[in-house]
Parts: C-alpha cells; structure tokens; sequence
C-alpha cells in the first residue's frame, strides 16, 4: 500500500532552491514561523560536488531547527520515512536528527508524543551521514516516532544539536510512504505466497503453507487466488481464509484447527462439497482438536455413495466419539445410485447357520448386499465375502433354507457408507437431513461396532432402506428423534419395498422417531430392545385394504420393550425366522416380550386384522412371557374380529403350553372380541345342574386353551331343586370343548347359581 500511488497524495517537500528557502521554517514550521529566506547566515548552494543543489547553515542556536512548512499529511495506518543527507564544511561538528511537529485536526499541537528521532554525530568534513526516522500512527518495530491516531499532519525537517558555529551542507530531505513495509504487520493476515507458495496446482507448497502458519502469531493465512497442491497432510494451528483452492492425494490430512467447519473446507476445495466433506471428515478422524464436524447448514450435493472409510483410507477401525452435525446431503442425479444385483448358487447348512459356502461367483458378491430366496427371512445382509473359500458370511441365520438353491443379492447404494471399516465405536449422526431423492438409501453400518448414535436426523424419501445394520455395528445403538419419510406413500402397503430400520445386535434404542408409509417401520433381531415413543404409520387409500408388520421381532426370546408408540395401520410381528431349524426343541419358546401404553390405531382394514401377530415358523412353539397392558386397540371405518392373533401360515402355537402371559387393563374400540389374561367371566347358570359350563367366548388372548381357574366367586345362593342354599365348593375341569376354551364347574349336586370365573390360557 502506498498513499502516494493509491491516492495521490503528495509526500515530499519541495527540493531546495534560491526560491523554495521560503517555505523551510527555522522554528516549528507552523505559519508565522521564521524562514530561511534572507537569512545572512543560510544560503542555496546550487553546485555541491555531492549534493548538487543544497542549503548550507551556520548553526547559530543550541538546538538550529529546519522544518518544511507545508503541511504532510499523516492517514490513520501510514507509515512515513524521513531522510536526509548532511555533512560539515567548517567550523564545530554538530549532531544530527530527523525531528516534526504533530498537527491535529484543528491546527492545534499534539503534545506527548516523540518529536524527535535518535541524534547522529558528524564526525569528520567532507563525511556524508545520513540520518531517517520513521513516523506512523501504530507502535511497531522500526517505528521511531509513534504518533497515534490524534495528528493528521506534520511539519518534518531536522535538528542541528551541539557546539555552535558549524557550517553544515543538507542535501533536499525525502519524505515517502513506507506503509508497505508494515503492510505484512499491520494486517490480520499472512499471505502464503509471501513464504514461497506458487499455486501453479503442480509444486508441492506444503513447505510453504507451513511456514505461513508458523509466522502467523495469531493472525490469519491467506491462501491467495491460485491453485496449490498439497503433497502430504497439513494441520494449520491459525485461521485460515481461501481465495485460492488446493488439491491432495487421498489419503493427506488437512487439519483446519480453529477453522474445523464444512464451510471452510469447501472454500479450500473450491466449492467442491463432496470433496470437503470427505476431506473434512477425514481430518475429524485423524485429529484429536475436534469432536465434532459442523456442516454449518450447508446443504451438500452428493453424487455417488460416499464410502466413508475410503475418505479416511489409513483408518481401518475407530473407537472414539465423532460427531456429524447440522447439515443436509442431498443425493444428485440416478445412474450412480441403481442398486446391483448379482445371482449366485450356494449351499446352506443348518450346522452352519451364519454362512453360505461353495458359492459360485462369489467375486461378484459385494459386502452390504441383500439376501433372497426361498427360505430367507427379512432383511438379511451379507455381512462378509471370502472370496478364496467361496463362503459368505451372513447377517442372521435363514429360516428355511438348508439344501442348495439360487440366491440373489442386491446391493443398494447409500448415501453415508461405513461397511470399509471394520469396527466403528461411538459415532454419531446428529441433525443432518439425507435427502435420498427417491434414488439412494440412508446409511449403512460396519459389521462391527458398539453405541454408535443417530439423532434428530431426517431420511427424506429414501429409495429402499434408511439406517441397515449388516452385522453387529447396531450394538447398543441409539436411534432417537429421528424421521423417515418414505416416497412410497402412493402405492398399495403390499406393493411397498422400503424399510426403515433394521437391526441385528442387542441393546438398541429406538425412541421418539417418526416414519410414514415404509413397507416395515423397523426389522428387529436382536434382544434387549427398547421401542419407545414412536408414531409409524403404513395405511394406504384402499377399502379393507392389507396392512404391512410397522414392527418385525425377529426372536423368539427377544426380552423387548415396546412401550409408549403409536402403531397406526401397521402391526407388531413377533416370529422366529432367524432358526435355521424352525421347529421347536427347546429354549425358552417366544419369551420376553412386554407391550404396554401403546396406542394401536386401524382404519378401513379388512376385519382379520389384527395389532399384535405371532408367526411361528415351525412346530411345537409356545409363548413363555408376554406382557399386553394399558394399550388402546381401536379401528375406525369399521371393525376387526379380534387385536391378537396367530399367523398361522407355516405352524399353530402349542396352545397347551403358554405360560406367563399377562394381557389386562387394554381399552378396546370397534374390537369384536377384547382379550384378557387372567379373563374374568360372568355366568348364569338359570338350569339345575351340578356341571356348569363356563364359556370363555375366545375372549383368551390368541384363542387360547382355557388352562388353568384362578378364582371362583359366588354371586349368588347356589340352590338346589328344593331351592335349598348349598354352600359346595366347586373343583374345575379345564380344557373342554372342541376348542378347549370352556370351563366345566362341578359341584355336588344339580344347583342353580351365579358365579364369576377367572380363568387363565397360560400355567
């Protein structure tokens, strides 16, 4: 920056002439003041062998003055070098300084600051000594006068001090704008081209970047316009502000410390954002400054599925908290998101249940891809390939299908990828909407990790799944406050593909989300799960139409908890399709289930409908600990036969073996038969007769055997045919009927009665 040349202004005083004396004052310089035209003892020397034209003095005074009287301006953030050259022809040898007087704007003197720079001796005739003082309004290094920000302008000249008598020679003094060599100094930034960048996009300017940063001291780097490559990682300690872009190899670093934001990373790369967000993301996981990465807002445009470990090549496995937040990634044009499918033989073995092996074109099988054919259950994955043995490694165990038969994988594309790494502990999700465009699919987890957590997120309108779980990367996962959004919302529920959720590991919380009109809202394998606050809906416009499973339970002994939801044209199915042998021969049966405070909503459905479902695929299953309370089952636009059924298109319950089993204070509305376990029957019995057959009226959850009398009360006098009071107490026959569903009260003799029963369809 140079005053002179940006604005014009004028700088340098005159140069000495017969006729310019007058406008050199021997006082302050301020008008009025004494000049040295006419002086007897001052003259213009016109010819000097080393000056040529010159003013010559005889030092008369202690301290002989010289000060242009013009008035040289002094902008706030300019920095002014005075000179001058000056040597003695006779007489005593004085000493020398540049000296001023500081204006305000009000003409007046500025007091308290320098006036005066550091005096220099003359210490021979005939020498040349130069003497400079540098005056600006900031307190740097090199300054010799500060003069703050009071003084517009100055009267700049030079003192003579010393011994009197001396006659001195003075070259004209220059006064020129050297803000430029503080320009570096006085702005909140450093130029990396100043350390030698080039920004050519060819010559590796690390070197360079980093010692900008090191010469920082607080201050910004400026990456000025260019395009820099960068060879190797870099991790920048200032802020940083992009004019320019730069280029990396893959798997270098770029350590943004007190800039870490999307934003900034998008500004580096040029307004590449799928870049930026890779190479942010990579800095997230290899620098220990940040735990989280801010997209800042910014809605980024992704192209193909961003396949998170190969942004963060050198990372193969992470166990420390790192969070993605506030942002959206769109999902951007069709061909790079067709999923792919590859059909294979292979064969299956119940001894072996987590793997297919002698698979043919196994090379073409990829990690992540969806298992189908006869036999498999929903939502299996290939959680694994190893290619050199021909054996896949699966997500779950099949439920059917040992032998040899023709699969089909099909692998879909997600938007966040993260089956490259092999174990990912504790990673979070929070706040970013992924904005599937119909085409791509939400995110997909590694084999392997534990409490990896996605919040308030939002899987806008995903082509086919949401959050997939190949493996045990769900371990203790928390999924809350989240939204899907299906694009299916127009289709049939049975002509639906999409899924929401699935999960294979234990311990996983789902809990205040919201999910519209997926084929299932959630698939869930493991146990020890929590399902909480959350409204899945999944009707559709036709009259009596199918509903589709909102909630899959996949295991028998589940030990889950599914409490406090809203279930709106969608049901719960509880089945075992994850056993390679589905027929019972042991274990606990279907155990561990416990359904309460939930509110179960069904419009214009077709009355077979039920909202709790167990579908056993095989024989000999029971239910072991089911617990049914304080829910509301209601149907509008209609009625349903009953809120609990067994599906039984592969095998009927064992009825004679259900054990605790607890369905009680559930409010039922347009339900023809509201069931209840202990169910609490009220009989008449208007006959004399000493068996009295107590109907359950398939009230029993699930049509269920009546098994077992609770309780007898007598609500009235039990008389006899003499209408004689007696007082017997009745022993029960359970199990009667066709349908073993009824309950036989003996007494001692033909009575008449009213009695209330409580009877149970479990042990």
């Amino acid at each position: 920056m140079n005053k002179a040349i940006t604005d014009g202004i004028v700088f340098m005083p005159p140069a000495f002439s017969a006729d310019t004396l007058g406008q050199w004052s021997r006082g302050d310089g301020t008008p009025g003041s004494d000049t040295y035209a006419n002086l007897a003892t001052a003259a213009f020397v016109p010819a000097d062998q080393d000056f040529g034209g010159c003013l010559e003095i005889q030092k008369t005074t202690s301290t002989q003055t010289l000060r242009y009287m013009g008035q040289t301006p002094l902008p706030v953030g300019t920095y002014l070098r005075i000179t001058a050259r000056v040597k003695a022809t006779a007489g005593a040898l004085p000493q020398v300084r540049i000296a001023g007087w500081a204006g305000d704007a009000g003409g007046n003197a500025v007091t308290g600051i320098p006036l005066t720079a550091t005096s220099k001796s003359i210490d021979a005739y005939g020498e040349i000594v130069e003497v400079s003082a540098i005056v600006g309004s900031g307190q740097r290094g090199g300054v010799d006068m500060p003069w703050g920000t009071d003084p517009i302008y100055g009267h700049f000249g030079l003192d003579l001090t010393g011994a009197n008598g001396g006659v001195v020679r003075i070259d004209d003094i220059i006064i020129e704008d050297i803000t430029s060599a503080f320009l570096r100094d006085m702005m909140a930034w450093v130029d990396v081209r100043d350390f030698g960048a080039v920004g050519d996009g060819v010559t590796d300017d690390t070197d360079a970047f980093e010692a900008a940063d090191a010469a920082a001291n607080g201050r910004r780097v400026m990456v000025s316009a260019g395009t820099y490559h960068l060879a190797r990682s870099l991790n920048l300690t200032s802020r940083v502000q992009f004019e320019g872009t730069l280029t990396m190899p893959t798997d270098a670093v770029l350590d943004l410390t007190k800039d870490f934001s999307l934003p900034n990373y998008i500004d580096a790369f040029g307004g590449d954002e799928e870049l930026a967000f890779k190479k942010a993301v990579q800095s997230l996981m290899n620098g220990s400054d940040h735990e989280s990465l801010d997209l800042g807002g910014r809605r980024v445009s992704v192209n193909a599925p961003i396949d998170v470990q190969a942004a963060v090549p050198n990372r193969t496995s992470y166990a420390q908290r790192r969070v993605i937040r506030n942002g959206q990634l769109r999902a951007e044009g069709t061909t790079a998101w067709e999923p792919e499918t590859t059909t294979s033989m292979a064969t299956y073995s119940a001894s072996d249940p987590w793997h297919l092996t002698d698979v043919t074109n196994i090379a073409n099988i990829q990690v992540g891809s969806l298992v189908e054919a006869p036999g498999v259950g929903r939502e299996i994955y290939v959680r694994s390939v190893n290619v050199s043995a021909g054996e896949v490694k699966l997500s779950q165990p099949l439920s059917d299908a040992v032998g040899r038969q023709t699969y089909t994988f099909t692998r879909f594309k997600y938007m966040l990828d993260f089956t490259g790494f092999e174990k990912l502990n504790v990673f979070e999700l929070e706040g970013v909407e992924l904005q599937c465009g119909t085409v791509a699919s939400g995110m997909i987890l590694p084999a392997v990790g534990t409490v990896n957590v996605v919040r308030n997120c939002v899987f806008n309108r995903p082509g086919h799944r949401g959050i997939t779980s190949i493996g045990d990367g769900c371990q203790g996962m928390l999924i809350d406050h989240c939204q899907f959004i299906s694009h299916e919302g127009g289709l049939l529920t049975q002509d639906r593909v999409s899924v929401a959720i699935n999960t294979n590991a234990n311990d996983v919380k789902i809990r205040n989300c919201r999910a519209s009109q997926f084929r299932h809202f959630a698939v869930v394998s493991g146990a020890h799960t929590i399902i909480s606050g959350n409204h899945f809906f999944q009707g559709d416009d036709s009259s009596t139409g199918t509903r589709s499973a909102g909630l899959v339970i996949c295991l028998r002994a589940c030990n889950a908890q599914v409490t406090g939801n809203y279930l709106d044209n969608c049901f719960i199915e509880w089945t075992n399709e994850r056993e390679p042998e589905p027929d019972y021969s042991g274990g606990f049966g279907f155990a561990g289930l416990s359904v309460t405070n939930n509110v179960m909503l069904s419009s214009h459905v077709a009355p077979w409908f039920s909202h709790i479902v167990v579908k056993p695929y095989g024989t000999g299953h029971f239910i072991n600990g089911l617990n049914v309370q304080g829910n509301t089952f209601r149907c509008v636009g209609g009625s349903i036969f009953r809120a609990e059924r067994v599906d039984t298109s592969f095998a009927q319950l064992d009825k004679s073996r259900m054990r605790s089993v607890i369905f009680d204070g559930n409010t039922y509305h347009n339900v023809e038969t509201g069931a209840s376990n202990p169910l609490r029957v009220t009989h008449s019995q208007n006959t004399h007769s000493s068996t009295w057959e107590i109907d359950t009226e398939n009230k029993l959850p699930f049509e269920g055997y009546a098994l077992d009398v609770e309780a007898v009360t007598q609500r009235s006098r039990p008389r006899n045919t003499a209408n004689v009071s007696k007082y017997y107490n009745p022993y029960a026959l359970t199990e009667q009927g066709g349908q073993k569903d009824k309950v036989h009260l003996i007494w001692g003799e033909d009575l008449i009665g009213d009695v209330t029963v409580k009877v149970r369809m479990d042990n």
